[in-house]
């Protein structure tokens, strides 16, 4: 990573900057369209929701964060900052999508270099289910995560196992489109069995499904200590 440039003497110079390229993406789109790529209004993470999870990260001090899904960088850039408003002396931020230059030709993360946060932030290209155990055996702790990755449940279920062991105890998970019967599954079996707690009313007033008014984005707090429970405990979870 680059070496982190300062704000102005305000401390508020770099945040406002990310925010603006943030308010700019949801407004006007990005700066271009991969051909053939996906379609930026239905992958990408509504700027109200996004303006929950940053508020959220803010409010818990997060300094480190690990994120599944890039794309048009919607959500990176309002983690990236939270991550800046938070007052970390090394704040990082770990995204990881295979797609960023197959998908979507590299527009996110040219966007969060448009907003400097190349400075904390560093992109993997391969599949989170193969590089997050390769974290985790190397010790790496987080405050928090974003899982926007792959919709299938065995992919979604590997990702929050690992990130189990990634994320501090006591700190928190989130997950955009826990309203898809195999994500919100997949958190179910974490919740039921490993003491996994959603946050009450977070994130609030985001996105909900229309027809059936379940919330698009969930918000889970790890156990303090982690758990151990026996396998003949196990608790059905759907």
């Amino acid at each position: 990573m680059n070496a982190i440039p300062q704000p102005d003497g305000t401390g508020g110079a770099w945040p406002d900057r990310v925010a603006a390229v943030r308010r700019a993406l949801a407004a006007h789109g990005p700066p271009r369209s991969p051909r053939g790529g996906p379609d930026f209004g239905t992958v990408t993470l509504p700027e109200r929701d996004g303006d929950q999870i940053h508020d959220l990260l803010v409010e818990e001090r997060a300094g480190t964060v690990v994120e599944i899904g890039l794309a048009y960088a919607g959500s990176a850039l309002a983690i990236g900052e939270a991550l800046l408003r938070t007052g970390s002396r090394h704040p990082r931020h770990v995204v990881i999508d295979p797609f960023q230059y197959t998908a979507y030709d590299g527009v996110g993360w040219e966007l969060l270099c448009s907003a400097g946060l190349d400075a904390i932030a560093e992109l993997v290209t391969e599949p989170s289910q193969r590089f997050l155990p390769r974290l985790a055996d190397a010790g790496f702790v987080a405050d928090a995560a974003f899982v926007d990755g792959s919709h299938h449940f065995h992919n979604v279920f590997v990702d929050l196992h690992f990130l189990g062991e990634i994320v501090r105890p006591g700190g928190i998970v989130l997950l955009d489109d826990v309203w898809w019967p195999s994500v919100g599954a997949a958190a179910a079996y974490f919740e039921a069995n490993l003491g996994w707690h959603p946050l009450p009313g977070a994130p609030a007033d985001g996105t909900t499904d229309p027809a059936h008014g379940k919330p698009r984005t969930g918000a889970y707090r790890l156990p303090d200590p982690r758990p151990t429970p026996d396998f003949k405990e196990f608790r059905p979870f759907c």
